[in-house]
């Protein structure tokens, strides 16, 4: 069978597994959420930390929930770094430096997992799984917990109330996150990824490190978390050794965001509104790995930064899926893309990550655009723009442009800075256009809490530590506090009746008019710096 078959093979086996899959999962997480009784687990954890689990907050106590939460994960993840030597498994790593656990405290609890280390030698086994693979769950949970609080808002009528986030936070570990990584976690040990406690084992004398991965790498790509708990991501054989455990982790970082829009349909009432959020979502996926695929396979040097047990099908599937998503995670050297290719990956991140997105992160970040996409519309013909029988006007509006307009803004005034100062040309693998591609995609990264590397570009001194690290919180906190209001605002009207002039938001016409939103904010926004990037490596 040729690469290219295998490939398509490949492409067919994940979208079959996430067609199975769609309708009970996306059904079942609506469940969690509209349910009202609570496990027992569930109340022992709102017992000690003294919970009413059956009250429900307003949205600035809400987003003041998200943010007093994050902020102590923040401040514990930090001190858990810098206390490492005194901690078990730390097998004398020392502690971490100031910058450094600063920049990863705040990308794990953003949900970015951005790396600015390399694991087998700075983290030990006790920050790893004390630390980091519990903000995977629960930095994923929040996104979770977010979307839920928005889609409340369009279902419900003239209440101040969106619901409880501590709820919502523990029911997305507990009924979601925990169970699904937990099984998935043992098929990747089935496949052959390591599950050790030991800092390493010898081969012909030469000291492999390796880690309990099989239990991280589980969430890693479930919560769209994406940090490797070796330096070499999911390109290492430890942590994804074949081409079954590639495609099973590709499914993965797929699976919740892609049936979230199932879950929309059914908490709003109607299926086909969560079927059109899909296909804009299936489109613009299958667009650009188009896009990087061939790219990559009509390159000049087509293997080069690719895994060879993957190839280029298996490297284009899981480059365009981690970037789409805000995974982050990689099986290949982006930096090694070609100027189209890597161009395509970095557009992905752009977009806004919302095809299919991030848990949580995707179906709220499309529903902004959503609202965006109407109020053009409503200028079209003259009348006041709704969406799902509420009103869009002017609170509405600004909580969704200031939701939209926040990562760009970060992003090109980070990259910005960083391209003008002077140490800046030494951090860099690459002169000219991909050196500034190497600059752009470290900010888009970061501000769109995706968390994946070109890999070309040494982010260790304390400017990248700070201002990625700065990036990554507001990159995901300003959208938040945006998304939320939105809800609250949403949530207090009445909702208005379907007549003659309503545009039907079911049907392709409304997808095309959200995915050309999509297209076009990313345009406006980020082409300047694209043509002097990746637009003109891949023209030279």
């Amino acid at each position: 069978m040729s690469s290219t078959a295998a490939g398509l093979a490949q492409v067919g086996l994940l979208i079959a597994a996430l067609a199975v899959v769609y309708r009970p999962f996306g059904d079942y997480v609506a469940r969690v959420y509209t349910g009202t009784k609570h496990m027992k687990v569930e109340r022992a954890i709102y017992r000690t930390a003294r919970i009413d689990p059956d009250s429900e907050q307003r949205w600035g106590t809400y987003a003041l929930a998200v943010l007093g939460f994050s902020f102590v994960g923040v401040a514990f993840l930090y001190l858990l770094q810098r206390f490492q030597s005194l901690l078990p498994f730390d097998f004398d790593r020392g502690s971490v430096t100031p910058g450094m656990a600063f920049n990863t405290a705040v990308s794990f609890v953003t949900n970015t997992n951005w790396q600015s280390y390399v694991p087998e030698t700075v983290l030990g086994h006790t920050v790893q799984m004390v630390g980091l693979t519990v903000q995977n769950f629960v930095s994923a949970a929040v996104g979770l917990a977010v979307a839920v609080a928005l889609v409340r808002g369009f279902v419900r009528d003239r209440t101040d109330r969106l619901g409880n986030f501590w709820v919502d936070m523990t029911r997305g570990v507990i009924r979601i996150l925990l169970p699904v990584a937990f099984v998935f976690a043992i098929v990747l040990v089935a496949t052959g990824v390591v599950m050790s406690l030991k800092s390493g084992v010898s081969v012909d004398g030469q000291e492999v490190a390796t880690a309990p991965v099989a239990s991280q790498e589980a969430i890693k790509e479930l919560g769209t978390n994406g940090g490797g708990v070796l330096n070499a991501n999911s390109a290492h054989p430890f942590e994804n050794p074949n081409s079954w455990s590639n495609l099973i982790e590709i499914f993965l970082l797929l699976v919740i965001p892609v049936s979230l829009t199932r879950t929309f349909g059914t908490l709003v009432g109607n299926r086909k509104q969560g079927y059109v959020l899909l296909s804009v979502m299936g489109v613009l996926w299958a667009l650009m790995l188009t896009v990087i695929w061939w790219a990559e396979a009509n390159g000049i040097r087509p293997l080069e930064g690719k895994e060879l047990r993957f190839g280029i099908p298996g490297s284009a599937l899981f480059a365009n899926s981690t970037t789409d998503t805000s995974t982050g995670a990689v099986n290949a050297m982006h930096d090694s893309f070609t100027g189209l290719g890597g161009g395509g990956a970095m557009l992905n991140i752009l977009f806004g990550e919302m095809t299919p997105g991030g848990v949580g992160t995707g179906l709220y970040s499309i529903l902004v655009m959503a609202v965006i996409a109407m109020f053009l519309a409503g200028l079209m013909v003259g009348r006041t723009p709704e969406y799902l029988g509420k009103k869009l006007g002017k609170r509405e509006v600004t909580a969704a442009a200031v939701s939209i307009l926040a990562m760009p803004t970060v992003l090109l005034i980070g990259a910005g800075i960083a391209a003008i100062l002077p140490g800046t040309q030494a951090a860099l693998n690459n002169p000219g256009e991909h050196g500034l591609s190497e600059i752009l995609y470290a900010y888009a990264s970061a501000a769109n809490n995706n968390g994946s590397a070109f890999a070309g570009i040494t982010v260790t001194n304390d400017w990248f530590q700070a201002s990625l690290g700065v990036c990554m919180a507001l990159g995901r906190f300003v959208p938040i506090i945006a998304v939320l209001c939105l809800a609250g605002s949403l949530a207090a009207q009445k909702k208005v009746p379907e007549t003659a002039g309503t545009l039907p938001t079911t049907g392709p016409l409304f997808a095309t008019l959200l995915a050309g939103a999509i297209v076009l904010v990313a345009a406006l926004t980020f082409v300047p710096a694209l043509a002097l990037g990746p637009i003109a490596e891949a023209l030279l």
